[in-house]
């Protein structure tokens, strides 16, 4: 049986002041589970006090004086002595009680904090790459991405020049995109497939080039990656990566550190690319001049694998390439 359940039905006589100049009234006090309640003989109830907030004024003496916390003016004359024994046992109780939950309340505080602050180390990277991002002119994203293609010289080897698949590679580019701004670049090794950088560069794997068999299928993953490209900030994405350090870097000095560099070009090399809606890509695919078989039901297909989607595109009644520029391109990487 714990103090407060044993004590819970306890009542003795007091004396008691509503004020330091009140009347002096003589009470019957009980003790309940978490206040006193002080009455007349008559059982009127006068007032009740919470036990946390009970103070003892005498600490030591009797009669036993107690006032509420904050309030010495109003009193509880209690000269029992097994009554005050009981009282004091309650209220250590109580305070130890209390003690706990406030442990427990500092601990779900500080639990709480630590949550905000992990929650912010995740948000605010990327809400304050976001808005770096978009105080970026277009020059300056240019400038990132050339920053990043160079530095994947390491890991893909320079872009492949071959000057009849650059000519190619120029037709397929207005070929797709006419006079939006774009570029096109064709690496020779580790890139998976496609990915693309800021200021409109779109990155393709020589791999890729080797292994598709229609200038079709090819332009199937530049429209991918061309949407990829424009479902977010490539910037803000990359800037993510790179890291708080790297975002304050370029607000404060212009200039993305070298390092940062280094694991943004990493990660879009690395990155495997990710599935598009399928009905956007009909519409870009549509749009390009491109048509798709009969008997394809691509319709509520969602992240249609981009082979699976090729099979089921018809060659255009304008060529994306023609002959000679189609394997002028996959030998871009040879010369």
């Amino acid at each position: 049986m714990t103090v407060l359940a044993k004590y819970q039905r306890l009542e003795a006589e007091g004396i008691w002041h509503r004020s330091q100049d009140g009347q002096r009234l003589d009470v019957i006090v009980s003790v309940g589970k978490t206040s006193i309640t002080i009455s007349t003989p008559t059982e009127i109830t006068l007032t009740h006090w919470s036990l946390p907030a009970m103070e003892r004024m005498n600490p030591g003496q009797m009669p036993a004086l107690y006032c509420p916390e904050g309030d010495a003016g109003e009193t509880l004359e209690l000269a029992e002595d097994a009554f005050v024994e009981a009282v004091e046992k309650v209220l250590d109780s109580v305070r130890r009680r209390q003690g706990r939950t406030g442990s427990v309340r500092r601990l779900v505080a500080v639990t709480f904090l630590i949550a905000v602050l992990a929650g912010a180390v995740f948000w605010l990277p990327g809400a304050t790459a976001r808005h770096t991002a978009s105080l970026l002119p277009d020059v300056a994203r240019t400038s990132i991405g050339l920053s990043l293609l160079s530095n994947m010289d390491r890991m893909t080897g320079p872009p492949c020049d071959a000057p009849p698949g650059l000519r190619a590679l120029e037709r397929l580019r207005v070929r797709l995109f006419g006079s939006e701004p774009a570029r096109l670049v064709i690496l020779p090794a580790t890139l998976p497939e496609t990915a693309h950088l800021p200021g409109g560069t779109i990155l393709l794997s020589n791999n890729l080039l080797k292994e598709i068999a229609t200038p079709e299928f090819l332009a199937v993953h530049v429209l991918a990656e061309d949407i990829r490209r424009n479902h977010g900030d490539p910037v803000a994405k990359l800037l993510h990566v790179a890291g708080i350090k790297a975002v304050l870097a370029l607000l404060t000095q212009g200039k993305v550190p070298d390092d940062a560099v280094t694991r943004m070009a990493e990660h879009v090399v690395t990155t495997v690319p990710s599935p598009v809606p399928t009905d956007v890509l009909v519409d870009r695919v549509t749009a390009a001049g491109m048509t798709i078989r009969d008997g394809a039901n691509l319709h509520g297909v969602p992240g249609l694998p981009l082979a699976a989607f090729a099979t089921s595109v018809a060659p255009a009644t304008l060529p994306i390439l023609v002959d000679g520029d189609w394997i002028a391109l996959q030998g871009i990487c040879e010369e």
